[in-house]
């Protein structure tokens, strides 16, 4: 759920940028949530094992793709769901990744002040693959999006010759708590969950 937190964060005023800015100086066993919700970060910073990750510009590619997604995803979300786009998801005391898209409870979804929601409150996360994230979308974050018991995750990559977007879909395992493929879509995504879902892949020409 949303809300305001209230925490007492690291005083950064002595640590200073070139153009005297204050510069944030990581605490020495790393950033936690309260620090994280304290701060004043740049837009769509995330916190990942700690650290805060900034991000580089975005490509169109990763706009677009975004914004294909966002709409066939509501076009067919039921009405106990909501889609949401480039919300902080609280994974734990470290860990507040932002996804691109998320799929989640209607139950979670807070007023118009909302600033998070739990991985609890998460059906499906959303990753668009970016230059500079490559590692952490196809990696650190699906590990963790598991382990935080998020069901189903999906991966978006561009394909090189024909800059369409190429979607890998995975459902949580019960009994390994990891993801495993649920399979790779190209021209178009259709799939029964975590809900009827239809979306022509090729539209991303037209927008």
């Amino acid at each position: 759920m949303g809300g305001t937190m209230t925490a007492k964060a690291t005083d950064y005023s002595k640590h200073r940028q070139p153009d005297g800015s204050a510069w944030p100086m990581p605490p020495q066993d790393g950033y936690t949530m309260d620090d994280y919700f304290a701060l004043d970060l740049p837009p769509h910073t995330e916190m990942i094992d700690g650290s805060l990750v900034f991000v580089s510009p975005q490509r169109k590619f990763h706009s677009l793709a975004m914004f294909l997604f966002e709409v066939g995803l509501r076009q067919r979300v039921p009405q106990h769901l909501r889609v949401r786009r480039e919300m902080a998801v609280v994974l734990g005391r470290k860990n507040v990744p932002e996804p691109d898209l998320v799929v989640v409870t209607a139950e979670s979804d807070g007023d118009q002040d909302q600033t998070r929601y739990e991985a609890a409150d998460v059906v499906l996360a959303v990753e668009v693959v970016s230059p500079d994230s490559e590692s952490r979308d196809r990696d650190t974050k699906p590990r963790k999006y598991a382990a935080a018991g998020i069901p189903h995750f999906w991966l978006v990559e561009m394909e090189p010759r024909s800059e369409q977007p190429v979607v890998h879909t995975f459902a949580r395992d019960e009994d390994s708590g990891a993801y495993v493929s649920t399979g790779v879509f190209r021209d178009r995504l259709k799939l029964a969950e975590p809900f009827d879902i239809d979306i022509d892949l090729t539209e991303l020409d037209r927008l």
